[in-house]
Protein backbone atom coordinates (compact mmCIF):
# COMPACT_ATOMS: atom_id res chain seq x y z
CA UNK A 1 0.00 0.00 0.00
CA UNK A 2 1.62 3.65 -0.64
CA UNK A 3 0.32 6.55 1.06
CA UNK A 4 0.94 10.44 -0.36
CA UNK A 5 1.32 13.19 1.48
CA UNK A 6 0.04 15.42 -0.06
CA UNK A 7 0.13 19.53 1.04
CA UNK A 8 -0.74 22.59 -0.86
CA UNK A 9 2.74 24.06 -1.00
CA UNK A 10 3.86 26.46 -3.97
CA UNK A 11 6.78 27.79 -5.84
CA UNK A 12 6.90 30.96 -7.73
CA UNK A 13 8.92 33.93 -9.16
CA UNK A 14 8.63 37.25 -9.77
CA UNK A 15 10.47 39.43 -11.77
CA UNK A 16 11.28 43.35 -12.27
CA UNK A 17 13.71 45.04 -15.34
CA UNK A 18 14.91 48.89 -14.86
CA UNK A 19 17.27 50.55 -17.83
CA UNK A 20 20.09 52.32 -16.03
CA UNK A 21 21.87 55.23 -17.66
CA UNK A 22 25.46 53.87 -16.97
CA UNK A 23 27.94 50.85 -17.92
CA UNK A 24 27.15 47.50 -16.04
CA UNK A 25 30.44 47.70 -14.56
CA UNK A 26 29.40 50.51 -12.37
CA UNK A 27 25.77 49.35 -11.55
CA UNK A 28 27.20 46.03 -10.02
CA UNK A 29 29.89 47.68 -8.15
CA UNK A 30 27.07 48.62 -6.63
CA UNK A 31 24.85 45.99 -6.25
CA UNK A 32 27.79 42.73 -6.45
CA UNK A 33 28.85 44.68 -3.05
CA UNK A 34 28.07 45.68 0.15
CA UNK A 35 26.96 49.36 -1.08
CA UNK A 36 23.41 48.53 -1.93
CA UNK A 37 22.97 47.79 1.95
CA UNK A 38 24.67 51.18 2.89
CA UNK A 39 22.42 52.98 0.01
CA UNK A 40 19.11 51.86 0.88
CA UNK A 41 19.48 52.76 4.38
CA UNK A 42 20.95 55.96 3.12
CA UNK A 43 18.26 56.61 0.30
CA UNK A 44 15.30 54.96 2.28
CA UNK A 45 14.77 55.70 5.97
CA UNK A 46 11.63 55.36 5.71
CA UNK A 47 11.74 51.59 5.19
CA UNK A 48 14.84 50.51 6.25
CA UNK A 49 16.82 51.45 9.40
CA UNK A 50 19.61 49.64 9.40
CA UNK A 51 21.39 47.02 7.70
CA UNK A 52 24.25 45.09 9.76
CA UNK A 53 26.82 42.64 8.80
CA UNK A 54 26.64 39.73 11.17
CA UNK A 55 29.06 37.64 9.08
CA UNK A 56 31.46 37.72 6.45
CA UNK A 57 33.02 40.70 4.43
CA UNK A 58 30.55 40.93 1.38
CA UNK A 59 32.09 37.71 -0.19
CA UNK A 60 29.52 34.56 -0.86
CA UNK A 61 28.64 33.29 3.36
CA UNK A 62 28.38 37.01 4.33
CA UNK A 63 25.31 37.29 6.52
CA UNK A 64 23.54 40.24 6.86
CA UNK A 65 20.35 41.57 9.92
CA UNK A 66 18.26 43.76 7.81
CA UNK A 67 16.22 45.89 9.99
CA UNK A 68 12.61 47.99 9.26
CA UNK A 69 11.77 50.91 10.18
CA UNK A 70 9.75 50.45 13.47
CA UNK A 71 6.18 50.87 12.15
CA UNK A 72 6.34 49.11 8.59
CA UNK A 73 3.76 46.44 8.65
CA UNK A 74 5.31 42.86 8.51
CA UNK A 75 8.46 41.38 10.11
CA UNK A 76 10.97 43.51 11.95
CA UNK A 77 14.04 42.40 10.40
CA UNK A 78 15.73 39.09 8.87
CA UNK A 79 18.85 37.35 8.29
CA UNK A 80 20.32 37.39 4.72
CA UNK A 81 22.98 35.24 3.25
CA UNK A 82 25.13 35.89 0.07
CA UNK A 83 24.78 32.45 -1.46
CA UNK A 84 26.16 33.32 -4.82
CA UNK A 85 28.15 35.98 -6.09
CA UNK A 86 28.96 35.88 -9.68
CA UNK A 87 31.25 38.33 -11.14
CA UNK A 88 31.72 37.65 -14.27
CA UNK A 89 27.97 37.38 -15.03
CA UNK A 90 27.16 40.16 -12.64
CA UNK A 91 24.55 37.92 -10.69
CA UNK A 92 23.92 38.20 -7.19
CA UNK A 93 21.80 35.59 -5.28
CA UNK A 94 20.63 36.45 -1.04
CA UNK A 95 18.62 33.65 1.11
CA UNK A 96 16.54 34.89 3.91
CA UNK A 97 18.07 32.76 6.59
CA UNK A 98 16.04 33.80 9.82
CA UNK A 99 12.97 35.61 10.08
CA UNK A 100 11.34 37.70 7.81
CA UNK A 101 9.44 35.45 5.14
CA UNK A 102 10.77 32.31 6.94
CA UNK A 103 8.28 33.33 9.78
CA UNK A 104 5.27 33.40 7.70
CA UNK A 105 5.26 29.38 7.07
CA UNK A 106 7.79 30.32 3.83
CA UNK A 107 10.95 27.61 3.27
CA UNK A 108 12.82 29.86 0.80
CA UNK A 109 13.04 33.31 -0.06
CA UNK A 110 15.51 34.45 -2.36
CA UNK A 111 16.65 37.75 -4.64
CA UNK A 112 18.46 37.69 -6.94
CA UNK A 113 20.16 40.99 -8.93
CA UNK A 114 21.71 40.54 -12.30
CA UNK A 115 23.29 43.56 -13.93
CA UNK A 116 22.97 42.73 -18.15
CA UNK A 117 25.45 45.05 -20.11
CA UNK A 118 22.75 46.67 -22.38
CA UNK A 119 25.61 49.39 -23.77
CA UNK A 120 28.67 50.96 -23.35
CA UNK A 121 26.89 53.44 -21.05
CA UNK A 122 23.39 51.96 -19.88
CA UNK A 123 22.79 48.13 -18.30
CA UNK A 124 19.71 47.09 -17.00
CA UNK A 125 19.16 45.58 -13.56
CA UNK A 126 17.34 42.42 -13.45
CA UNK A 127 15.81 41.56 -9.60
CA UNK A 128 14.09 38.40 -9.34
CA UNK A 129 12.17 36.89 -6.11
CA UNK A 130 12.07 33.12 -5.67
CA UNK A 131 10.03 31.63 -3.17
CA UNK A 132 7.92 28.38 -1.82
CA UNK A 133 5.65 28.41 0.80
CA UNK A 134 3.41 25.49 2.69
CA UNK A 135 0.39 27.43 2.40
CA UNK A 136 -0.46 28.67 -1.11
CA UNK A 137 -2.27 31.41 0.11
CA UNK A 138 0.54 33.35 2.02
CA UNK A 139 2.27 33.38 -1.83
CA UNK A 140 -0.12 36.23 -1.97
CA UNK A 141 2.36 38.01 0.65
CA UNK A 142 5.09 37.83 -2.32
CA UNK A 143 5.86 41.48 -3.91
CA UNK A 144 8.63 42.97 -6.44
CA UNK A 145 7.15 46.82 -5.25
CA UNK A 146 10.05 46.85 -2.73
CA UNK A 147 12.71 45.31 -4.91
CA UNK A 148 11.54 47.63 -8.01
CA UNK A 149 11.70 50.92 -5.36
CA UNK A 150 15.28 49.94 -4.75
CA UNK A 151 16.18 49.85 -8.23
CA UNK A 152 14.63 53.30 -8.83
CA UNK A 153 16.82 54.64 -5.69
CA UNK A 154 19.83 52.78 -7.04
CA UNK A 155 19.17 55.03 -10.74
CA UNK A 156 18.92 57.85 -9.26
CA UNK A 157 21.71 57.41 -7.22
CA UNK A 158 24.08 56.11 -10.00
CA UNK A 159 23.16 58.67 -12.45
CA UNK A 160 23.89 61.76 -9.33
CA UNK A 161 27.27 59.79 -9.09
CA UNK A 162 27.59 59.97 -12.82
CA UNK A 163 26.67 64.05 -13.36
CA UNK A 164 29.33 64.53 -10.61
CA UNK A 165 31.90 63.11 -12.49
CA UNK A 166 31.08 64.58 -15.61
CA UNK A 167 30.84 68.05 -14.07
CA UNK A 168 34.61 67.41 -12.88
Amino acid sequence: MVSLNVTEKMSGQLEHELELDVPASEAWELFGTLGIGKLVCEEMPQLFQKVEIVEGDGGVGTILKVTFTPGIPGPASYNEKFTKIDNERRIKEVEVVEGGYLDFGFTLYRVRFEVIEKGEDSSIIKSTVEYEVEEAAKASLVSIDLLANIELVAKNYLGRNKAAKEAK
